[in-house]
C-alpha cells in the first residue's frame, strides 16, 4: 500500500511516547495600534453572530504561532502540551511545514487587525532572518529545526537533511508574505526581497535525483537518497510540484509532473464514496478517500476554485473529499458516540493510543477538530455546525490555543495537547473561506501563474 511520509511519521512518533488522556493591498494598514496582539484569555459566554465567533476562533488558533512561538526563531513548535509532558529532546524543536501554515495565519491576523502591521512585520522579519541562517540542503530546510541554533534536528535516522514537501508548505506561505508587503515601506520591501532570495535558492531540480521525471521528498548529506520516497499522487504534496514548475531558477519540466506525480494518467479515479467523485486516486485509500489534511495542506495557498487540468477539477477534488468524509461520519457505520451532522472530521492526529491517520478506512472513533474547521471553504454550513458543536463541549476540549488536537466521545478521551500541523491550518483556511486572502496572494505571484500554465492547469 502506498502511503505518505506524513503517515509514516505519525507511526514513528507514536513509538516515542505514550499518549495520555486528555491583502493583496499591501498599502492599507488596517491596524497599527501598539499591543494589538492575538493574546486571548477566557471563553466568551456567547457571540453576537457567526462573524464574531469566527473572529474569535481565528485569533485564538493563530496564537499558537504568536504567543506560542519559539522565542528565538519565531517559528512554530512541533507540539505544545499544556500538561507539560513531552518526548525527550523536544524542547526547542520547531517544524518547517507547520510554521508555513502559521505564517499564513499571521498574515490573516495582520490583515484583520488582530496583529498590528508593525508587530507583524517585526515577527515575520525575525522568521525570515532565522530561515536564512538555518541549515539548508540545496536550498531546502529539514523537517525539524532547533529553534535556538538553526541546526537540523533529525526526524529519523536517515531523515536528517532536506525535506522538500515541508519546505514547500513553508515557501508557499512565504510567497504570500512577499506579495503582501512587496510595495510597502522600506522594511517591508526588504522582507519581501529576502523571501524572494530564499525562494530562488530552493533547488527543486536537485530533488529529481539525477534528472528523473519525479520529485523525491528527501535528500541527506549523510545518507544521500536512502529515504527513497518519490512523490506520486494523490496525497498532500501537490503544492511541491506547483512550486517546482514555477521556480524561476531551479524549475522542473512538465514531464516531471505528468509522469511522476500523475503517474502518466494513473492518478485518475472513478471512486465515488457516498456519490461524491474523488476524481483522483487517493494513495492507500482509493475507494474511501484519505485523511482530510490531503484536502488542506496544499490548498492553504493554492486556490482550488476554478482550477483544473487534464486529470481533475480541483474544487471538486477537495470539496467532494470533505463531503464524503462528512457523509461517512453522518452515517456512522461503526456506531461511535457523538458522530453526526454536527460532529465530524477525520484526519491524522493524536489518538486514544498514540497517533493515527484517521480516515473512513481507519476510523477509531476519534474526531479531530481541524478536519472540519479547515474545510470551511468547501463545506461552510457543515463546518459551522461542527464548530458550534465543538464549542458547546466547553473546556473539555478547549484550552489556551483553541480546540485540543482530538477527542473521542466513545472513549471519553481527550488530551490537552496541540500539534502545529493541525492547529495552524485552522486560521488560514477559515480566512480563505471568509475573504480568500491567502488564495488571492499566492495566485497573484507571476511565476506561479507561469508554472500552472506550464503544467497545463487552467484557473478561470
Amino acid at each position: 500500500m502506498k502511503i505518505t511520509k506524513t503517515l509514516i511519521s505519525l507511526l514513528l512518533l507514536s513509538l516515542t511516547w505514550t499518549s495520555c488522556s486528555a491583502s493583496a493591498d499591501s498599502s492599507t494598514d488596517k491596524s497599527d495600534k501598539p499591543g494589538t496582539t492575538p493574546a486571548v484569555t477566557g471563553r466568551p459566554s456567547s457571540f453576537a453572530n457567526d462573524e464574531e465567533m469566527l473572529d474569535y476562533i481565528e485569533k485564538t488558533h493563530l496564537n499558537y504561532m504568536w504567543d506560542g512561538a519559539n522565542p528565538n526563531s519565531g517559528l512554530a513548535p512541533e507540539r505544545i502540551h499544556l500538561d507539560g509532558i513531552y518526548p525527550q529532546n523536544d524542547k526547542h524543536v520547531v517544524t518547517t511545514g507547520g510554521s508555513g501554515f502559521g505564517i499564513a495565519g499571521l498574515l490573516a491576523g495582520i490583515d484583520r487587525g488582530y496583529i498590528s502591521r508593525t508587530e507583524g512585520v517585526q515577527r515575520l522579519t525575525k522568521i525570515v532572518d532565522f530561515l536564512g541562517k538555518a541549515d539548508r540542503f540545496h536550498g531546502v530546510w529539514s523537517h525539524w529545526i532547533d529553534g535556538n541554533t538553526g541546526k537540523t534536528v533529525p526526524f529519523g535516522q536517515k531523515d536528517d537533511g532536506g525535506d522538500l514537501v515541508e519546505s514547500s508548505f513553508l515557501m508557499a506561505s512565504l510567497l504570500c508574505v512577499r506579495q503582501y508587503f512587496e510595495n510597502g515601506n522600506e522594511q517591508e520591501k526588504l522582507l519581501a526581497s529576502n523571501i524572494d532570495k530564499l525562494w530562488k535558492e530552493m533547488e527543486f531540480d536537485w530533488y529529481r535525483r539525477g534528472g528523473q521525471d519525479v520529485l523525491y521528498w528527501h535528500w541527506s548529506p549523510n545518507y544521500g537518497w536512502d529515504m527513497n520516497f518519490p512523490l506520486e499522487g494523490y496525497n498532500e504534496c501537490l503544492i511541491t510540484y506547483i512550486l517546482g514548475a514555477s521556480s524561476p531558477t531551479h524549475s522542473i519540466p512538465a514531464d516531471c509532473y505528468h509522469k511522476g506525480w500523475a503517474r502518466s494518467g494513473g492518478i485518475k479515479s472513478n471512486a465515488k464514496p457516498y456519490g461524491y467523485p474523488l476524481e483522483l486516486k487517493h494513495n492507500g485509500a482509493e475507494q474511501t478517500g484519505g485523511p482530510l489534511f490531503w484536502a488542506q495542506y496544499s490548498y492553504i495557498c493554492l486556490n482550488p476554485k476554478n482550477l483544473s487540468d487534464t486529470y481533475a477539477n480541483y474544487w471538486n477534488v477537495v470539496r467532494n473529499h470533505a463531503l464524503s468524509d462528512y457523509e461517512y461520519c453522518v452515517r456512522n457505520p461503526k456506531g461511535y458516540k457523538g458522530y453526526g451532522k454536527d460532529c465530524w472530521g477525520l484526519t491524522a492526529s493524536y489518538s486514544v493510543n498514540g497517533y493515527s491517520a484517521h480516515a473512513p478506512n481507519n476510523d477509531l472513533g476519534v474526531i479531530t477538530p481541524t478536519a472540519a474547521l479547515s474545510s470551511f471553504p468547501y463545506t461552510p454550513t457543515e463546518s459551522m455546525a461542527a464548530l458550534k458543536y465543538f464549542w458547546n463541549k466547553g473546556n473539555w476540549i478547549w484550552g489556551k490555543y483553541g480546540f485540543y488536537d482530538a477527542f473521542s466521545e466513545t472513549a471519553h478521551w481527550t488530551v490537552p495537547r496541540y500539534l502545529a500541523i493541525d492547529q495552524l491550518t485552522i486560521t488560514p483556511m477559515i480566512e480563505n473561506y471568509r475573504s480568500g486572502l491567502l488564495w488571492r496572494l499566492f495566485m497573484s505571484c507571476p511565476e506561479i501563474q507561469q508554472g500552472l500554465e506550464k503544467l497545463g492547469f487552467k484557473n478561470n
